[in-house]
């Protein structure tokens, strides 16, 4: 124990002095430091962004997408929440996350959508909060996966080719304007502008 004491007080005055050594060992120090967070950190945002996680809190949503086209299909390519819900770019990620924890905050804290009956209420709000979102980024999320440029109009039926290949083309509208609940059940639609 006494070795221990030793070396940590010469370690200490290693590093009082001014020398090139104590620089190098506090840069080194700060650049460990530095890695390890960036992994936490990373690890941690990936922790975030699984099913598990999701349906932690979100139980009946997550199992609504299972009954839809993104959770299983011909081709095998499964969607998950963070797919739709979380931008792909870091910066755009960290943005999304930060207003995320605003659902935290109301889940665990004003608890005014921690039941399924709460939430229930609040779904109309929530959607249209989510769908604003997703309009002004131009449905980021949708085009992560879905690329105008490689869609195939003869497998489209003529509805969805007339209006992708004028008013997705010209940008007049985004994804979400027309597929709202294209994974979710939709909440009462009644006070939504266009909705038939």
């Amino acid at each position: 124990m006494k070795w221990i004491i030793n070396a940590l007080k010469g370690f200490w005055s290693i590093l009082r002095r001014p020398s090139k050594a104590a620089v190098g060992i506090v840069l080194f120090m700060g650049f460990a430091g530095g890695l390890m967070f960036w992994g936490a950190f990373n690890t941690g945002m990936e922790a975030t962004n699984t099913e598990e996680f999701c349906s932690g809190c979100h139980a009946p949503i997550v199992a609504e997408i299972r009954e839809t086209i993104h959770y299983a299909n011909r081709s095998g390519v499964r969607a998950i929440c963070s797919d739709c819900h979380v931008p792909h770019a870091w910066t755009d990620k960290i943005i999304r996350k930060v207003q995320a924890s605003k659902e935290l905050f109301a889940y665990f804290v004003t608890q005014t959508i921690n039941t399924p009956e709460k939430f229930k209420e609040r779904r109309g709000h929530l959607a249209e909060r989510e769908w604003a979102r997703m309009k002004k980024n131009d449905s980021l999320e949708c085009r992560n996966c879905h690329n105008f440029d490689y869609m195939d109009f003869s497998e489209q039926s003529p509805r969805s080719v007339r209006q992708h290949s004028t008013a997705l083309a010209s940008g007049e509208k985004t994804c979400v304007d027309c597929h709202k609940g294209i994974a979710h059940k939709l909440p009462d639609m009644h006070q939504v502008e266009g909705w038939n």
